[in-house]
């Protein structure tokens, strides 16, 4: 019974890490895809 917890620990653990891995990822490419705009643009038409 321990050993099932610790298996389902891990499991949720390593979701929750990648998960978390994939927003950071995301949260970069976005902010590089807004500043590349911005340059794009001359300071958003300004």
């Amino acid at each position: 019974m321990e050993l099932l917890a610790i298996i389902v620990a891990v499991v949720a653990g390593f979701l929750i890490l990648k998960f978390i891995g994939g927003m950071i990822k995301f949260a970069v490419l976005a902010v590089v895809a807004i500043i590349l705009m911005y340059f794009l643009t001359g300071g958003f038409g300004s």
